[in-house]
């Protein structure tokens, strides 16, 4: 076969060309690599993932096991649920080698009565559970073992769209995968509307057994922990997120002190501007989170807070929204003054709060007060009513519709004040309704 002459030229051409092309991209070293690689930075990091096996009980209830009907027809005991052992696999990251401290997510340890750590060089060590923090989906482990390798923690708060990260972990049982991608987008927050949203979205592979799992910059610092991904399938499809490193720094300290997150109360109710919202009260742009009520009483209250009142910043770092502002005042201790930006009547003005109690009393599992509310745990809340505190995933509570933050005002038509008020409103019901403060909004749920 033979080619026409000007096919051949412009074929040399071409190859002419991608020959510049690849050697201008393709340098002869990079450090002591002869070629690009990330081998060097993942040989560093590696040993400082790890595998999380665990083992534990969940409780089920079957649907018809709340018809009187059908548990005295099978001759079932009330109120007895069944039980189904579990295991089931994630990662972690070792962020304190001397203390044997280890990060993860909380849904990956959740349940578990055993749990398992797996290093690089296989040795398996049992971990006990130093505080979990359901809310940001942050869990610390600790385990007692020497020669460990940690990582660094990188300021996520510099990290860019378009910077390279590399994955680790263990998908689907795989162990020390790595994967790589970009940040997509920062920010992202929607994906677990009851949690302390702030994540990293990236392309990086992230599937089921990465959770828990190292994102990684290219000079090897932890800059995000895998936590979720957005699938229809259960499999990656290029959208995954992480868990930004200053939350885990955050709430780990927290952790470490307190053996959980003790957050404070603002005392505000906020709803996320719009650009309707923000004419009708003479506000130029849709950034901020405007106040639609102060609880008296509370923090905000004592800064000098009033409603209509447009939250743009806190301690100089810009709020945009409602949920920004929920995860900048979910992540201050109690006790720690705050800056708030706020612009009244068109004009922008600085006030400093300090961050109260979020309850008045310690707080207390709900099944104490009537199995219909397993799994959530109440106290007492700032300006009357019973705040939610959290909801366990798959629970008896999260079922009959209850979410973290939720404020029990009242049940039936009886107005409910506190945790007292409560027990003694539902004492010996089957079933009862609950009138809810959700955000905004009032919403009835039905317990059973």
């Amino acid at each position: 076969m033979t080619f026409n002459p000007v096919i051949r030229a412009a074929c040399a051409v071409l190859l002419i060309g991608w020959s510049a092309l690849a050697a201008a991209q393709l340098p002869e070293r990079v450090g002591a690599a002869p070629v690009p690689s990330l081998a060097p930075m993942i040989k560093q990091v590696s040993p400082a993932v790890v595998n999380i096996a665990t083992r534990g009980t969940v409780r089920q209830r079957h649907p018809f096991m709340d018809d009187p009907f059908f548990r005295r027809f099978f001759e079932m005991p009330e109120g007895v649920p069944r039980e189904r052992q579990f295991q089931s696999a994630g990662s972690g990251v070792i962020i304190d080698a001397d203390q044997g401290f280890i990060i993860t997510n909380a849904h990956v340890i959740e349940n578990a009565d055993e749990i398992t750590v797996t290093l690089l060089d296989n040795r398996s060590i049992e971990a006990e559970i130093v505080g979990t923090d359901p809310g940001s989906d942050v869990a610390l482990l600790k385990v007692a073992a020497k020669n460990l390798t940690a990582i660094r923690l990188a300021d996520s708060a510099r990290a860019e769209v378009g910077d390279f990260v590399v994955a680790i972990g263990n998908p689907f049982g795989l162990q020390h995968t790595v994967t790589s991608g970009i940040i997509s987008a920062l920010g992202r927050s929607g994906i677990n509307p009851e949690g302390y949203e702030d994540f990293i979205q990236t392309d990086a592979s992230i599937n089921p057994g990465n959770s828990g799992g190292a994102l990684v910059t290219l000079n090897g610092e932890l800059v995000g922990i895998n936590s979720a991904i957005l699938s229809r399938s259960g499999g990656n499809i290029g959208i995954g997120f992480a868990i930004p490193s200053n939350m885990v720094r955050a709430v780990m300290d927290q952790l470490i002190e307190y053996g959980e997150v003790r957050r404070g109360l603002l005392g505000v109710n906020i709803v996320t501007l719009t650009p309707d919202v923000a004419t009708s009260l003479g506000i130029t742009g849709t950034t901020g989170a405007l106040v639609s009520q102060v609880v008296e009483g509370s923090a905000a209250e004592k800064a000098g807070l009033q409603a209509g009142d447009v939250i743009t910043s806190v301690n100089d770092k810009s709020v945009g929204t409602g949920a920004e502002l929920r995860n900048a005042i979910g992540l201050a201790r109690i006790g720690d003054r705050v800056e708030l930006g706020v612009i009244r009547d068109g004009k922008p003005r600085r006030v400093t709060a300090e961050i109260g109690e979020t309850t008045s009393v310690e707080p207390m599992t709900a099944a104490e007060i009537h199995r219909g509310l397993e799994g959530a745990e109440l106290a007492d809340a700032n300006g009357g009513g019973v705040v939610v505190r959290s909801v366990g995933a798959g629970t008896t509570a999260a079922q009959n519709g209850l979410r973290a933050e939720d404020v029990i005002i009242a049940v039936g038509r009886r107005p409910i004040d506190n945790l007292a008020e409560l027990r003694a409103a539902i004492e010996n019901a089957n079933a009862f309704a609950l009138t809810l403060r959700r955000g905004n909004a009032r919403v009835v749920t039905v317990i059973r």
